[in-house]
Formats: C-alpha cells, sequence, structure tokens
C-alpha cells in the first residue's frame, strides 16, 4: 500500500531495526498526512517511560504515521528526546516543528481502517 504513496514498503526494515531514510518525495507526502493529525502520544516531565514507549508502540503499529508532543522546555534536550524516541521505536522522524514531532514506522500488517496512510483522504 505505501507504493500508492510512491514509496517502496520492501526497502524498509522491520520495527526495531534501522529505516532507509525517506526520500524527499515520500517525507512531502507524510508531512502532507501528518498535517491533519493531533498528537496521540505526549512525552511529559516524566521524560520517556515505559509507559511512553508502550502507548508509541500501539499508536506506530495501529496508525503507523503519528504526532508526539515533546513538553520539553529546553529545545537541545527535546531534541535529545526525538531521537532517543525514534531509536527506540524504531520510528523515523518526519517533521519537527515546536514541541511536536511526526514520526513514521511503516506497520505491512496494518488494519486499514486505523493507518493514517491507508484511508481515503479527507
Amino acid at each position: 500500500m505505501h507504493e500508492a504513496l510512491g514509496y517502496n514498503a520492501a526497502l524498509l526494515s522491520t520495527p526495531g531495526s534501522d529505516i532507509m531514510p525517506l526520500d524527499a518525495d515520500f517525507r512531502k507526502r507524510l508531512r502532507g498526512i501528518g498535517h491533519r493529525l493531533n498528537p496521540v502520544v505526549t512525552v511529559a516531565a516524566k521524560g520517556l517511560t515505559e509507559g511512553v514507549y508502550a502507548e508509541a508502540e500501539r499508536a506506530l503499529s495501529d496508525h503507523e504515521l503519528v504526532k508526539v508532543r515533546f513538553s520539553i522546555a529546553d529545545r537541545e534536550e527535546r531534541r535529545a528526546s526525538i531521537a532517543a524516541f525514534c531509536e527506540h521505536t524504531g520510528a523515523e522522524s518526519v517533521q519537527e516543528i515546536g514541541k511536536i514531532a511526526l514520526v513514521y514506522r511503516p506497520n505491512p500488517n496494518a488494519d486499514p481502517r486505523l493507518s493514517n496512510l491507508r484511508q481515503p483522504a479527507e
């Protein structure tokens, strides 16, 4: 189904491993889809806890493309948290604006009713 977005899903690794870097066209399409999304995971004062990772795992498995809110005031600490989040979840950061990160992790077995990539555009 990722082929419809102009990207070959077979080139992407499995979750938890390194993802092939996203090309510019696919990244642009993901940003367009992500524009209408609301954050579904929040990283608050306690930082990257097991609860955050569990919720992120569920969200990425279901939706593939999710927004994550990082409620961390310091910019460098926030960037480090986003990098750690992506590394731990096997996701790729698509875009970072302020305290919101748009992250993507392909799931070839995603439920089309839940996936943000497999739904018709509104």
